[in-house]
């Protein structure tokens, strides 16, 4: 009752979530006690597709099963942004090992001139902007 006075990451029974700050952590079972989240505006918790918007599903994106294995999905998974950011910054990571350890047999194969430099090409892993 008193939770809907409350603002963004205040404590109680539901705890509102405020249009201007981030997200409190998703769980996966957003209507238990102490796990509740509640829209901004309305006295109602937030629907399946909301919890996924926060974790930045695409809107086209669908889940299966009862409603309590669609918000445990959400609740469970990395925000989409956030794993794609990681992949492409494991991509460059490899891309840079790569290039060091090409340049490095180069130069051993420089110094050894009985056998012709053969350069290996970088990986080019493709990630969907």
């Amino acid at each position: 009752m008193k939770s809907y006075f409350l603002g963004g990451g205040k404590t109680g029974m539901a705890r509102r979530l405020a249009w201007d700050e981030p997200s409190l952590t998703l769980t996966c079972a957003p209507a238990q006690k102490q796990t509740e989240r509640c829209h901004p505006d309305e006295t109602r918790p937030l629907t399946v597709r909301e919890y996924a918007r926060i974790q930045t599903f695409p809107d086209d994106w669908e889940f299966t099963g009862p409603i309590s294995s669609q918000y445990k999905q959400i609740g469970n998974a990395v925000p989409v942004n956030l794993a794609h950011a990681v992949g492409r910054s494991l991509v460059r990571l490899l891309n840079t090992l790569d290039a060091v350890a090409i340049k490095s047999k180069s130069r051993a194969n420089a110094k050894s001139a009985t056998s012709p430099v053969v350069r290996p090409k970088l990986r080019e892993l493709a990630i969907a902007e």
